[in-house]
């Protein structure tokens, strides 16, 4: 009987460890952060076309001359936020992976 017991008791540790470590095993804490990060992404996905038309419905097109010279993708996102193009309606600040996000779209559009 104990030899069975200690059988069962390494067998579900080596099944723990092969399930977590090779089969793709989560914790609830660890889907849920990956299910929110999933949905922050489709999200920023969503918005990041209104972002585009506000920054090229800017009035100000100095801010927008100034983005399309900028090499530096941090000054890019940073434009964004300063502009208020990755701003919520309503919202007092704004989305830093939306300004990112919207940025790289803006650059890429410029170089096409």
């Amino acid at each position: 009987m104990k030899p069975g017991l200690w059988g069962a008791a390494a067998g579900a540790i080596a099944m723990a460890v092969v399930g977590f470590s090779y089969l793709g095993w989560t914790t609830n804490a660890t889907a849920e952060k990956l299910a929110q990060d999933k949905a922050n992404t489709a999200v920023v996905s969503a918005l990041v076309p209104f972002c585009v038309v506000k920054a090229k419905d800017d009035p100000n097109l100095a801010t927008l001359t100034k983005f399309q010279a900028e090499q530096s993708s941090y000054s890019r996102s940073d434009i964004v936020m300063k502009a208020g193009w990755a701003t919520l309606d309503g919202g007092a600040s704004g989305n830093d992976a939306l300004a990112r996000a919207c940025a790289e779209k803006l650059h890429v559009a410029k170089a096409s």
